[in-house]
């Protein structure tokens, strides 16, 4: 099994790390990177795999090299390094230098994570909503990651994006390489950024919880909201973990009262088709020289949270008026379709707390 070789400092709790940093069937192949949360922690590992002569390690050589930090918006910054590092202890097992270097140069002291409940900050996965555009916000990609997401999804993306604005728990599983997985996990979570002040204090925090394992089965059995991936196919038959599962591109519910949400209308399809054609000018502006300050993530997660806000701005003034009465028009408003996104609608009135009427006729009706 998987084993903690060596770590600094050497009195902190990594229970479980040892599967969180090399995912599930990573033998198969030759190098990766995985994020993942521990703790109140995130954690960054790069994982490589290098064929030695040697009966004891059954022909191969396994390791990850990892970090963990309060937050995962600069961990990129360390991919570089980490690369490098377990490259050399797969080449010079057992020489840490340069790791208690780097850990000399950049420690810093965590909370005591064993303190009494509500002493603890909880880890937002953005430092503040109001920051959305600032660059420590971004979790580093190969270029093209939301593109590669948009592309990988195509029109399911409106789906992703009403569980993640429902704040469901949504499990990826992918075999590895798991590294690319992970950023499908934050761009779910991206889908789901609103910025008015003083919406939903009660909703739960949209959480990425990058990878996870068997090992984490007890501590997803009480989240109420997260999006994560694994590379654990038996995770599948575990319903109770998950509200919705996406394997590959395909995105199912074994919820009845969410397959509604499953469905690509009319209006996901205009949404769809409008973000497309903002990705065409952008690639055009930035072909023609005119606009090189904004990039392809900016403007995903700007499309989406313009998006949210229109819907929560919507339905707070309707709560605000006199008769509280969400009509058809209101919801064409907002982007929506009266008809196919009636129980979207009605899920989200409920998740939030928002008190309207929800007047839209039925079918038979229109």
């Amino acid at each position: 099994g998987n084993m903690v070789e060596w770590c600094l400092p050497q009195d902190i709790d990594l229970e479980g790390v040892e599967f969180k940093s090399m995912a599930s069937g990573s033998h198969k192949i030759q190098s990766d990177f995985i994020y993942f949360r521990k703790g109140l922690c995130f954690g960054l590992a790069c994982f490589a795999n290098m064929p030695v002569e040697s009966e004891l390690e059954r022909g191969a050589r396994m390791k990850s090299v990892g970090i963990l930090s309060p937050s995962y918006t600069l961990l990129y910054r360390y991919m570089h390094f980490l690369e490098n590092q377990v490259r050399h202890q797969l080449e010079m097992p057992g020489h840490y230098s340069h790791l208690e270097a780097f850990y000399d140069d950049k420690k810093g002291v965590l909370s005591d994570s064993k303190g009494t409940p509500g002493s603890q900050q909880p880890v937002h996965w953005l430092p503040s909503i109001h920051r959305y555009m600032y660059p420590e916000m971004k979790i580093t990609h190969p270029a093209g990651c939301m593109s590669q997401f948009i592309k990988f999804f195509g029109e399911q993306i409106l789906v992703l994006w009403k569980f993640a604005l429902l704040r469901k728990r949504i499990l990826i599983f992918s075999p590895p390489p798991v590294g690319v997985v992970c950023y499908r996990v934050y761009c779910c979570c991206c889908l789901a950024n609103v910025s008015l002040p003083g919406l939903g204090g009660t909703v739960p925090e949209s959480k990425p919880f990058f990878y996870v394992n068997v090992a984490d089965i007890e501590m997803l059995e009480t989240e109420v909201s997260y999006v994560a991936c694994t590379t654990e196919k038996i995770f599948e038959q575990k319903r109770d973990l998950y509200d919705v599962y996406v394997d590959n591109q395909n995105v199912k519910t074994h919820h009845e009262h969410l397959q509604p949400l499953l469905k690509i209308n009319n209006a996901d399809k205009e949404k769809y088709r409008r973000l497309n054609d903002q990705r065409q000018m952008l690639m055009y502006s930035q072909e023609v020289g005119e606009d090189c300050s904004s990039c392809e993530e900016d403007l995903f997660i700007l499309f989406f949270m313009e998006q949210n806000n229109r819907i929560f701005q919507t339905l707070m003034e309707v709560s605000a008026s006199q008769d509280k009465t969400l009509t058809a028009d209101h919801a064409r408003g907002m982007g929506l379709d009266p008809q196919g996104d009636r129980s979207f609608l009605m899920d989200l009135l409920e998740v939030y707390g928002i008190d309207v009427m929800l007047v839209i006729d039925n079918p038979c009706c229109t």
